[in-house]
């Protein structure tokens, strides 16, 4: 646990070194540039959002050379409302969807949803109530959400297909955002902490501590539009599991502001390195709804 609290006194230091926090309300600016995952609501609003994550990997660190394809697909829906005053506080709860293939079935197959089949598995797995805070009134583009992950699978693994992992999950992630001076370039940054803990025997990460920084670097040529690059790295420290895991991605992507409220994000990620993993790619789409 001691990395986990050097990290996020890093995290703090950084925004710190950057001076005090940045007005969220600047005339001309649209939600993609002022409501970063570092900002929050206010009192009343609603903030949704879908996001969509598919990965599909055919090389791991486990073999050499080419495998049967996997896929797996990932669908959260987050809601929150702001509470209290001064932007403060965020209540909300968080559903995770996923839909895997194996045997090298094509990647698009996670949407025919046919569990039924033994090389397929889909349905809800998990719910998460959630908080989102602002810790330090000075800093408001630093935010902690601190999410509690129910598993709803009753098991991990079925005739060879992972669904999702069956235990506990505390998860912990850190916000900062910088926007520079001329509203043109904004960096964010984010370490995400996931404690798992449960019955050993029934999931690969129970007892263990993952810890995922990510640096994301945008460009604005319009306030509706940016588009960005991003780096992340995730280490897997075993806490009594015997099983360790780390890997690295880079990627890119871009973000519109459809209507005033609503705005879609696109994304890709490519897996360079790692250890104990897969060595796939992701490709992403985001909506996010903030009335």
């Amino acid at each position: 646990m001691k990395n986990k609290n050097y990290l996020a006194l890093a995290v703090f230091t950084l925004a710190l070194t950057f001076g005090v926090a940045q007005e969220d309300q600047e005339q001309g600016k649209s939600n993609i540039q002022q409501y970063t995952p570092s900002k929050l609501i206010g009192k009343g609003q609603l903030d949704v959002k879908w996001f969509n994550n598919l990965y599909t990997q055919t090389e791991s660190t486990f073999t050499d050379g080419k495998e049967p394809r996997q896929t797996f697909f990932t669908s959260s829906l987050e809601a929150y409302t702001g509470v209290g005053e001064n932007k403060r506080w965020n209540l909300g709860v968080i559903l995770e969807f996923r839909s895997n293939v194996i045997n090298d079935r094509n990647a698009l197959d996670v949407f025919k949803f046919d569990g039924e089949d033994t090389s397929a598995r889909s349905g809800l797995t998990s719910i998460a109530p959630s908080v989102k805070f602002v810790p330090f009134t000075a800093v408001n583009n630093f935010s902690i959400q601190s999410s509690f992950f129910i598993p709803l699978v009753d098991n991990e693994t079925e005739n060879g297909v992972f669904l999702d992992q069956k235990g506990y999950t505390w998860q912990n992630r850190f916000f900062y955002d910088y926007t520079f001076p001329g509203d043109k370039w904004q960096l964010f940054s984010e370490l995400n902490s996931e404690l798992h803990f449960g019955d050993k025997e029934e999931s690969f990460a129970n007892n263990s501590l993952s810890l995922t920084p990510g640096l994301f670097l945008s460009y604005f040529p319009t306030s509706k539009f940016t588009v960005l690059a991003l780096a992340q790295h995730s280490q897997r420290l075993d806490l009594g599991n015997d099983f360790s895991q780390d890997f690295t991605a880079v990627g890119g992507g871009a973000k519109y502001q459809l209507t005033k409220a609503l705005n879609l994000e696109l994304l890709y990620t490519n897996f360079v390195r790692g250890n104990n993993t897969g060595l796939g790619e992701t490709f992403n789409l985001g909506l996010r709804g903030i009335f």
